[in-house]
């Protein structure tokens, strides 16, 4: 992950802090008034990406089912394999949830 400037490193260390302490509506409610409906499209689209590398499906199926190029999955990829280890928890977290049906 690239450095952000402090500006921004600041704002988004504020705006984390202040999500983490929400409930999980609440939670959802500002992410979907903070960003616009692309954004919105855009993160969740890479969110079910990644969670979909974490079960093991294949970069192809995905593509497939996505309609998503093999550029974007093998970013994803990478960042599973070596990005930071908060995103590879939350990523897995995420899948064991939902394989455990909560």
């Amino acid at each position: 992950m690239s450095k952000p400037d402090s500006k921004i490193d600041g704002a988004l260390r504020e705006l984390a802090a202040v999500l983490v302490s929400l409930e999980k509506d609440e939670f959802h409610e500002v992410l979907c008034t903070l960003l616009t409906p692309p954004e919105r499209e855009k993160i969740a689209l890479r969110w079910k990406l990644v969670c979909m590398l974490e079960e093991g499906l294949t970069q192809r199926a995905i593509a497939s089912e996505l309609g998503v190029s093999l550029c974007k999955i093998t970013r994803g990829s990478h960042e599973l394999k070596y990005g930071p280890l908060a995103f590879r928890k939350a990523i897995r977290k995420a899948v064991q949830q939902k394989q455990a049906g909560t």
